[in-house]
């Protein structure tokens, strides 16, 4: 399969899974609807009911970042820094998959394919059904792809032929991944969180943006901001009035037994925080955040914070500010472009080395 078929293929993708990408579907004449629309639309409510973390709106959400991709203009200028294979390659790769956000792991998916390897993919337990229709879709597309995707049920081991893997998961199961294939290329990701630094001359709409940041996905994805930053002296109450667009998250189960739990924990150790009905905002030196809290610190000098930042990089995925170089605009940090790397590790670059 040439370059550019892959990039076809994609393109075509794109296409169709944007019909599902808004609360109401947008029916177009796309090729792959006779024989799959009905079913991939039966798979995002089954996959909703079955984990509950995945709402409907949250599922939409990821799709529709994956069709921000999945334009030929977005393909071909995150490919052209590259030396990509003109044709497939012999190289088998593989994917242990997270499953904390609806097709977390697609990005990896996407690079692998387009980079000419084979895709060897571990899906999780909690997020296994979506990429494998994916593929189905991607093969009618083109067959030559049936060749160069394979889903392992089980556990990896020495009977998987594989030239390179990349592995998502936690501290501890990182440490594993780094013994047990420390043989192989290898890209290994952890935990990481996002912070935000107010600096106290933000707009009420980059405020309100900030609410995006944290709640979507119920602050379960790495890019979500679990930590800010703010200035000594800065009224926090005025964050809290400016999120009453998101209090219906506390309808959720599951992030109100998170909530709930976390306040009891914090009312019973007598720990001083704010609370206003569905978030819980806790003075924390730590980065990462359990589900229905975030952790804030104050700052007296913003260049204090920049240094801070750098000091702990390895623990942060992505920094939202409106006063800092480089950082994502307020609202944006579950917005990544195809160039945006998980733990800033350049993923294209290590396949095409392959």
């Amino acid at each position: 399969m040439k370059i550019q078929e892959r990039i076809s293929a994609f393109v075509e993708l794109g296409k169709f899974l944007k019909q599902f990408s808004k609360e109401e579907i947008q029916i177009t004449k796309h090729e792959l609807n006779a024989q799959y629309f009905e079913e991939f639309k039966e798979l995002l409510n089954r996959v909703s009911n079955e984990n509950l973390w995945f709402t409907p709106n949250h599922v939409r959400a990821s799709i529709n970042g994956i069709c921000q991709f999945l334009t030929e203009e977005n393909l071909n200028q995150w490919l052209k820094k590259y030396q990509v294979s003109e044709n497939n390659t012999n190289k088998n790769v593989a994917i242990i998959m997270a499953g904390n956000i609806p097709m977390v792991g697609f990005h990896d998916m996407l690079s692998v394919l387009i980079s000419g390897h084979t895709f060897i993919g571990k899906l999780s337990a909690k997020d296994n059904q979506l990429l494998d229709f994916i593929a189905k879709l991607l093969i009618n597309l083109n067959p030559e792809f049936e060749n160069l995707i394979h889903f392992q049920s089980g556990q990896l081991s020495g009977e998987t032929s594989f030239d390179a893997i990349i592995a998502t998961g936690s501290n501890n199961s990182a440490r594993y991944f780094d013994t047990y294939f420390s043989k192989y290329p290898n890209i290994i990701r952890r935990n990481r969180n996002s912070v935000a630094v107010i600096s106290g001359n933000e707009t009420e709409e980059e405020i309100k943006a900030l609410g995006n940041d944290i709640f979507l996905y119920f602050g379960l994805g790495c890019r979500n901001v679990s930590k800010l930053y703010i200035p000594k002296d800065y009224d926090i109450t005025n964050l809290l009035k400016h999120w009453e667009d998101y209090k219906h998250i506390i309808d959720h189960s599951k992030y109100a037994n998170n909530y709930d739990y976390q306040r009891s924990l914090l009312l019973m150790n007598k720990i001083q925080h704010y609370d206003n009905g569905f978030l819980l905002l806790q003075e924390n030196t730590e980065i990462g955040s359990p589900v229905g809290v975030v952790y804030f610190e104050y700052y007296s000098e913003l260049q204090d914070i920049e240094q801070k930042l750098k000091l702990d990089s390895e623990l942060i995925q992505c920094i939202v500010a409106s006063d800092l170089d480089d950082a994502i605009p307020f609202g944006k940090a579950q917005e990544p472009q195809l160039w945006d790397y998980a733990d800033n590790v350049d993923t294209m670059q290590f396949l095409t080395n392959l």
